[in-house]
């Protein structure tokens, strides 16, 4: 089979001297592709069902409470980066820019803001293991229902890119993985069922049919609270495994 023109072209121009720098140069690149899709496929492939050391996929209940945390806190890093660029993609289509610093004050009215969770970061240096955990269960818990429903709303969006609504969709997903790898760090860490406690989520204000500026204020309130929250959710965790394995130097920064 004939090389097309472009091909022998760039075989001409391959002398014997570039030719090992070149096959090294497409090695790497190869090498870096692999570790990539395989980190990947280890975090977002296998959410709560592991790897045991020969390969076999065994529940998370049966692998190391460190390998737990490890993969707890990876899904919460993915939450977050994807809530992140979610809003950066929203709010560059959709929220015009005068609007925005307005919208970043009225983040204040987030549904977790009356939750009892620390919020400076001597109050979250000073709380328990135990309560970081149950902490960053009740914000998992309490985005999955107003997910749900901010994907129905952007689905009513007549040039909503497939891009964003792929990202609130993954994330729905990850954050019931996330809900389950949470209890069972509970139940491996502090030996005991989930602590009772009340607070009252509703999404009542979100139900009206409001108008198209108004709805696109409410969903970009939506996902900048929740970007705080998962970011909340990543820092509760890293410190965490922090005080687990260097106590003396954890630290928010």
């Amino acid at each position: 089979m004939l090389a097309p023109p472009c091909v022998k072209h760039c075989l001409k121009t391959v002398t014997s001297e570039s030719y090992p720098w070149l096959v090294l140069l497409l090695v790497l690149q190869v090498c870096a592709w692999v570790l990539l899709l395989w980190r990947c496929w280890g975090v977002l492939g296998y959410p709560l069902d592991c790897k045991d050391e020969q390969g076999s996929i065994i529940s998370c209940t049966s692998i190391s409470l460190e390998k737990l945390l490890d993969r707890v806190i990876q899904h919460a890093e993915l939450i977050y980066h994807v809530s992140e660029e979610s809003c950066i993609l929203f709010e560059e289509m959709f929220v015009p820019f005068s609007m925005r610093t307005q919208q970043n004050r009225a983040s204040n009215t987030c549904i977790t803001k009356a939750f009892p969770i620390p919020g400076s970061k001597s109050e979250i240096q000073k709380i328990s293991d135990k309560w970081l955990l149950h902490s960053v269960l009740m914000l998992v818990q309490s985005w999955i229902e107003p997910l749900v429903y901010l994907q129905k709303t952007l689905d009513r969006y007549d040039n909503a890119p497939n891009t964003i609504l792929n990202k609130t969709k993954w994330v729905t997903n990850k954050l019931s993985s996330l809900e389950q790898g949470i209890v069972e760090l509970i139940r491996k860490m502090l030996d005991e069922g989930l602590l009772a406690v009340e607070h009252q989520q509703t999404l009542t204000r979100f139900d009206v049919q409001p108008e198209v500026v108004e709805s696109i204020l409410r969903d970009y309130a939506v996902l900048t609270c929740f970007k705080k929250d998962a970011h909340k959710m990543e820092v509760f965790l890293k410190l965490l495994k922090c005080r687990h394995t260097d106590k003396m130097s954890c630290y928010i920064s």
